[in-house]
């Protein structure tokens, strides 16, 4: 599967040479010119000495372009069509970095282990134990910026992480060793736009206090997770594609990499596809081969808050996004902060891997001791069309014993999944898993075929359906320690002798024009069948 990723991706860049990425030279740019800045402000990285064979290392001659450019104050920092074998390269304050097409970004290989030289160094940070290290460190990668502004990169080129390390949740990877394409830090003003990404390490993007992000138009085609967006203010992702079966796609987390809680809030995304489903490079060069039946992929790809969650996230609207081939939609705060007044609408979801919607609220509380159980509350999901979920697990809401899911509202879901499950199935009693690390699949499988909702108050429900293609013998709605319900117009398939709805430990419950459930209004039941 690698070696045809790297052909395909090859066929893209019209490189000849494996692992080079070799691109031809224009007349124009053969000569290195003298260094100083071009008419309008622009610098061209092979008049620095760039080769952009594919080849030479050119690391050095692009540093010096960009601080070239920033000590006149700003400009933009071009990259003529070639490929750009590369180290770290760093970002300065008004900078634009343009790649023109035909150009490409080559994240070199990381040097023999115990020599010197590679990437830059994971920079040294007191609260790593309280996030992965690839959250905790920005300066290992291919481009990194930290505390600088009025910062661009845009397109239509391409950058190939190919040296990066994909890491894994705990390994500390030694110095000269990448693992992330784009790593920014406390920045502002920053636009990340029209370019392509290809097998870029742990993060395609890692972006961490930055505020007035605007990402836009990329392509996105990785090993391991998309866009990572951790701890930022006034966020735009807009009309991208991502393609990650090994992680996740776009992803809000708010870690304590920064040394203390910060929240991720008022952000947007929207006009987006996510997806696990494709073979690594074939959504960039557009024939999206799927994974054959002996290629283990777990076609991650969703779209997610968390696990990260110090800080929590507020005023967040997803909408008008296309989820294909993967996990669905996550909503997680475990490590004590607030996730609050978010509105997701619009999305269509195809072969969900597990559960189309999950919301937990949990205690794993990863992070400084002191800390308390956060809040997730006032929720709002509309629109949502999911067909062919794959897997035995109903839509999971749950908080934890004396920490309820609050204000949750669901309108106008229509959800067909594969169905199939037993009476052994519908007699499960799924874990709390207070403490544990928040993936549906640990819960194993639900006794509710459409909807399992525990400690909950405030749940409103209107124009909802939920069908199955196989027969079913769970309840379509199980409810556990929910309390003020109203449902109206909620419809589901049933076996014959199966009750729609299940309710244990129930309060204020009122159910109305769903038939062929009588119109029900119950004051408390400890447990009932409808």
């Amino acid at each position: 599967m690698k070696n045809a990723a790297r052909r395909n991706f090859l066929k893209i860049t019209g490189a000849g040479v494996a692992g080079a990425a070799v691109a031809a030279v224009p007349v124009h740019a053969a000569a290195p010119r003298a260094r100083g800045p071009e008419p309008r402000g622009e610098y061209d990285v092979r008049a620095f000495g760039a080769k952009g064979d594919g080849r030479t290392l050119d690391t050095a001659a692009i540093n010096q372009a960009i601080a070239s450019a920033a000590s006149a104050g700003g400009g933009t920092v071009r990259f003529p069509s070639g490929s750009y074998l590369c180290y770290s390269i760093h970002l300065k304050g008004n900078i634009v970095l343009y790649l023109s097409p035909g150009a490409t970004l080559v994240a070199a290989d990381a040097p023999p282990s115990g020599t010197s030289g590679g990437y830059d160094a994971p920079e040294l940070n007191d609260w790593d134990k309280f996030q992965d290290f690839g959250h905790s460190h920005w300066h290992n990668s291919l481009i990194w910026g930290e505390g600088v502004d009025n910062v661009s990169i845009l397109g239509p080129g391409l950058i190939w992480g190919k040296g990066l390390s994909r890491g894994s949740r705990d390994d500390i990877l030694p110095a000269g060793v990448g693992n992330k394409a784009i790593g920014l830090k406390n920045c502002r003003n920053v636009t990340l736009r029209d370019f392509s990404m290809f097998h870029a390490g742990h993060f395609a993007i890692l972006a961490t206090g930055v505020d007035n992000l605007t990402i836009d138009n990329l392509k996105i085609d990785t090993n391991r997770d998309g866009i990572d967006i951790d701890c930022c203010r006034n966020v735009r992702v807009s009309n991208c594609s991502v393609n990650s079966p090994w992680d996740d796609g776009i992803c809000l987390k708010s870690s304590y990499g920064l040394g203390y809680a910060r929240s991720t809030e008022n952000v947007t995304i929207t006009n987006c596809f996510v997806t696990g489903g494709y073979q690594e490079g074939t959504l960039l060069d557009a024939t999206y081969k799927r994974f054959s039946a002996g290629e283990r992929a777990p076609r991650n790809g969703r779209i997610k808050f968390g696990t990260e969650s110090n800080g929590g996230f507020r005023n967040i609207v997803i909408s008008n996004c296309v989820i294909e081939d993967c996990r669905g939609l996550a909503l997680e705060t475990v490590d004590g902060g607030l996730l609050e007044d978010v509105s997701i609408s619009n999305i269509t979801m195809r072969d969900i891997t597990d559960v189309p919607i999950f919301c937990r609220l949990g205690r794993r509380m990863r992070g400084p001791p002191g800390s308390s159980v956060g809040k997730l509350r006032r929720v709002n999901i509309s629109d949502v069309v999911a067909s062919n979920c794959l897997s035995r697990q109903a839509t999971l809401i749950t908080g934890i014993p004396g920490h309820h899911v609050e204000d949750l509202r669901l309108s106008n879901l229509y959800i067909l999944h594969q169905g199939g499950g037993s009476k052994e199935d519908a007699a499960a009693q799924p874990p709390e898993m207070e403490d544990a690390y928040p993936e549906p699949a640990r819960f194993g499988v639900m006794p509710a075929h459409g909807f399992y909702l525990r400690h909950l108050r405030g749940l409103e429900m209107r124009d909802v359906e939920v069908k199955y293609v196989k027969e079913d013998l769970r309840p379509a709605f199980v409810l556990d320690d929910v309390q003020n319900v109203y449902l109206a117009r909620v419809k589901a398939a049933h076996a014959a002798g199966v009750p729609n709805f299940l309710l244990k430990n129930v309060g204020n419950f009122s159910l109305h024009q769903s038939r062929p459930v009588a119109d029900t209004e119950l004051e408390k039941v400890s447990q009932k069948q409808l």
